[in-house]
């Protein structure tokens, strides 16, 4: 099992930037994909953005591509969400999560998660 945290999370007026940061613990980090997922209040919770275990290879929700970039140092075991251009749609709590197989988290599945940061984005 592994063990994540994420942190970064905050208030920040539309058209801003934030950077999520989700540390892991337990299992070799560099063994599994990662990804962010988000859920807004009466909202499913919805797949973000993944990065393969080498960090070579990205996917992205639609609604983010162009303003969020997903990124990930194996030797800090900490995977990140840079967020710009942010828009009060984007208001949610974040989380992040593995699971062995990158194909899994882009459609939606993740095997540990996070307890989630909240970003809220005012208009």
């Amino acid at each position: 099992q592994v063990q994540l945290v994420e942190s970064g999370g905050g208030l920040v007026q539309a058209g801003g930037s934030l950077r999520l940061s989700c540390a892991a613990s337990g299992r070799t980090f560099s063994s599994y994909a990662m990804g962010w997922f988000r859920q807004a209040p009466g909202k499913k919770r919805e797949f973000v953005a993944a990065v393969r275990w080498s960090g070579r290879s990205t996917g992205y929700a639609d609604s983010v591509k162009g303003r969020f970039t997903i990124s990930r140092d194996n030797a800090k075991n900490t995977v990140y969400l840079q967020m710009n251009s942010l828009k009060p749609e984007d208001t949610a709590v974040y989380y992040c999560a593995t699971a062995e197989d990158f194909g899994a988290l882009v459609a939606g599945r993740g095997r540990d998660w996070g307890q989630g940061t909240q970003v809220t984005v005012s208009s």
